[in-house]
């Protein structure tokens, strides 16, 4: 009968053991999925059309934070002219001179003209604005892939900043498309941006 006693101390020791590890697992795991949310991978959705057919409105991306300093043609997300969280393209980098538009309605930039048809909104021109600029060293020239619905740099040419965006506003790069799920896709910039010297 003692034996049976003791056994039977040890199962509920176990019981209690086991419950502990389980919730400290909890604990940290979600501990590590907020630390990499805050400074490595985040998740945001589109609100609008501004990025059409690339991204669609309610569409979520995955954005690596730690992607390094933007490129023509990355796809990022960003602190944006009215402090909320933005997404557009990257067409002009510190340095750049971006302009718009040739006799065929494309951009050019540093004297390459651009080929945007593998991800502009379909019977799109590259912009119904013309502009030329100079990218200021550490800031960005954005637009988005639906130029006719896109309130991107060219709309903020008049504000102080110019419609320049800081790389320090940058949160990160969209690396994934995951939702929905049958729209899965994986961002790399397109090979236009290599021909721009």
């Amino acid at each position: 009968m003692a034996v049976t006693k003791k056994a039977e101390g040890v199962g509920k020791e176990k019981k209690k053991g086991g419950f502990r590890e389980t919730v400290l697992l909890l604990i940290l795991g979600v501990g590590i999925a907020l630390l990499l949310q805050a400074f490595v991978v985040g998740s945001f959705y589109i609100p609008s059309v501004s990025m059409e057919n690339t991204l669609l409105v309610n569409d979520r991306v995955f954005v690596n934070k730690l992607a390094g300093a933007p490129e023509r043609g990355d796809i990022v997300v960003f602190k944006g002219w009215n402090g909320e969280d933005t997404i557009k393209r990257v067409i002009g980098v510190g340095g750049d001179h971006v302009v718009c538009c040739d006799s065929k309605k494309r951009i050019s930039v540093n004297g390459t003209v651009l080929d945007e048809k593998s991800y502009l909104f379909p019977g799109d021109f590259a912009s119904g604005d013309k502009f030329d600029v100079t990218v200021p060293a550490g800031k960005l020239w954005l637009m988005g892939d639906h130029r006719s619905a896109s309130a991107d740099s060219r709309a903020h040419q008049e504000e102080p900043g110019e419609g320049f965006i800081s790389v320090d506003a940058v949160i990160g790069k969209a690396v994934v498309r995951y939702w929905p799920l049958s729209r899965g896709y994986l961002f790399s910039r397109p090979d236009i941006f290599d021909k721009v010297k």
